[in-house]
């Protein structure tokens, strides 16, 4: 069975998502690593019987020197891949030219990359909102896209209805990702 790593921040909604949809059944979730030691994740992977480790980059002088032990970390693991699920940390060249990643983000990008993509998109004047998995490069949510999935924005909703229907989406594209990558 192939081996995923995944990467999360806070809560941890997406990565209990793939341990449900993913874990055991179309790949292992070897390790769950968080750059946050207060991550609600933490718990959704201990009870997942899934190793999580901390990488808190606090610790650490800058992005390349945080980036370097992150790399480190994830070989002791050697994934066939990485899943950014929430990884709320802008990433140098240091991890993106050795770490083969994707990445779950809450707008259809291009538009709204990086920080506050849900809010930005929610009070824009755009009609058609979703959600995009990429693959991580040097380029902030610029790598190719791999799957989207959109919804036509109701002008009704309040921005939780709308954050709402952005996390059903994210349950659904991220799972058929990594299973659509590990199959080709």
């Amino acid at each position: 069975m192939k081996k995923i790593v995944a990467l999360f921040s806070g809560e941890g909604t997406n990565l209990a998502n793939l341990i449900e949809k993913i874990h055991l059944k179309h790949a292992i979730i070897t390790c769950a690593i968080t750059n946050n030691p207060d991550a609600g994740g933490i718990s959704k992977a201990r009870a997942a019987g899934i190793p999580v480790e901390v990488c808190d980059h606090t610790e650490y002088q800058n992005r390349e020197e945080y980036d370097a032990a992150l790399v480190e970390m994830i070989h002791d693991y050697a994934p066939d891949l990485v899943v950014l699920c929430g990884f709320m940390r802008i990433l140098t060249p240091v991890f993106t030219k050795q770490i083969h990643s994707i990445n779950l983000h809450p707008s259809l990008l291009p538009a709204f990359k990086g920080a506050r993509a849900i809010e930005r998109s929610y009070e824009s004047d755009e009609k058609i909102c979703g959600v995009s998995v990429h693959w991580v490069t040097d380029e902030l949510d610029g790598g190719e896209i791999i799957l989207q999935k959109s919804f036509t924005k109701n002008p009704n909703d309040n921005l939780e209805e709308f954050s709402a229907k952005i996390r059903e989406i994210e349950h659904d594209i991220l799972p058929l990702s990594v299973i659509k990558i590990l199959n080709d």
